[in-house]
């Protein structure tokens, strides 16, 4: 079909032209950033935490203020009872104590030096995990290389007011090796912990994948460390790996167990399934929040398409007669509006692409987004041009519909 009398049509139209083209411009900037919001949130809800999710179950216990005197020996009888007590329960395989788990929120972060007191060599930021024996084990924990802890390795560091130097060991993730040596094998390579980088920690292994409690741009997604202590005293939580279809009668047991050790505490239970879906609440709040906006503005659209289509055919319905009465098919009318929707949402999209990018670039600078790549763009372009057509569709059915003698009806 020629295209030429299409557009001169359309320049006698052109306010009318611009506002339509302009409303699906800016639908089509909004949506192609939505859609690649919403594909990034999903990405990032399914990201693998590192650790066996269907088979952990979690408890803190806050001990209540009666006016009781607690030394470190008082503590450490609590918490081998403790620990007793919750492997105890049926369907626990095992349990282990740590101060953080992967998107559970808490966490601690510390300065690692390259070498010892060199401040400008060294990594900030860096998320201390830190396990009791068996941690690797009761999480899920697998090592792409070197080994687990050692019984002589485990110490008594705490993360806030420590005392004591760190343990002599620790295991790194993937992308921590990675920023810390790049391009070099970290086993064995020293990290210098402390206020002044003054002791010395000794790599043993590699996590090759442990999400952080909390991902943002300060730690990243799983820039961490673990260090073996035997006991967590700051921020501590029980873990304990059980049967997947164990997990809610466990963390109904836990309270009662403990309680029998010492009821002088709160004592709370999670199935750590339940927390990784907290964690995300907000993400799938947006995502359902982007797919209304989405809607919205495609049935805003959609409905403007299909107004400005049943004018023109109701100011053309002559001129349509006349076209029929001299040859026209009712497949050459349907293609013509077709066509002509076509132009009209084509100039629309151009425009609303130069918007989405210009968009994404916005977000980018105000938000925590990522670059939106440009085979994006074709997308938000598909979804506006299948629009146009089925909105436009109706509209052109009823042109084609109108029979040669209207033309004849007004002379």
């Amino acid at each position: 079909m020629a295209m030429l009398p299409i557009v001169s049509a359309l320049k006698h139209h052109k306010t009318t032209v611009v506002l339509v083209a302009l409303e699906i411009a800016l639908t089509c900037a909004i949506v192609t950033n939505a859609l690649f919001l919403i594909r990034d949130r999903l990405a990032f809800m399914h990201m693998t935490t590192g650790v066996a999710d269907n088979e952990l179950v979690w408890v803190r216990t806050q001990t209540l203020d009666l006016g009781q005197e607690a030394d470190k020996d008082s503590h450490a009888g609590v918490v081998a009872a403790d620990l007793a007590a919750l492997r105890g329960l049926p369907g626990v395989e095992s349990v282990a104590m740590t101060n953080a788990l992967p998107l559970g929120g808490s966490y601690s972060s510390t300065v690692v030096y390259r070498r010892p007191g060199d401040k400008s060599d060294s990594l900030s930021n860096v998320v201390e995990y830190l396990g009791s024996p068996g941690m690797l084990r009761t999480l899920g924990i697998s090592l792409s290389e070197g080994r687990d802890f050692q019984p002589r390795e485990y110490s008594d560091y705490q993360t806030f007011g420590q005392k004591s130097p760190p343990p002599t060991a620790v295991i790194v993730t993937r992308s921590f090796a990675q920023q810390m040596w790049p391009g070099e094998d970290p086993l064995g390579k020293p990290i210098y912990l402390g206020e002044q980088g003054e002791h010395a920690t000794y790599v043993v292994g590699v996590a090759g994948h442990l999400l952080n409690p909390a991902i943002n741009k300060y730690q990243g997604i799983d820039r961490g460390m673990i260090l073996p202590v035997r006991q967590v005293r700051d921020n501590s939580a029980y873990v304990l790996r059980v049967r997947p279809d164990a997990r809610a009668s466990v963390a109904r047991a836990i309270p009662g167990a403990l309680q029998q050790v010492d009821p002088a505490r709160k004592i709370e239970a999670h199935v750590y399934t339940d927390t990784i879906a907290q964690y995300f609440q907000g993400d799938r709040a947006m995502v359902w929040l982007l797919l209304v906006v989405i809607g919205c503005l495609l049935t805003l659209t959609a409905l403007g398409v299909v107004g400005l289509s049943s004018f023109w055919v109701q100011q053309r319905t002559r001129t349509i007669g006349i076209r029929r009465a001299i040859g026209a098919t009712r497949h050459d009318i349907l293609r013509y509006f077709l066509a002509e929707n076509f132009l009209i949402v084509s100039l629309g999209i151009v425009a609303g692409s130069a918007g989405a990018v210009g968009l994404n670039l916005w977000l980018m600078h105000h938000y925590e987004l990522h670059r939106m790549p440009l085979s994006w763009l074709p997308i938000g372009a598909l979804v506006l041009w299948l629009l146009g057509q089925l909105a436009v569709l109706g509209p052109a059915l009823r042109a084609a519909a109108v029979p040669p003698v209207v033309a004849t009806r007004s002379v």
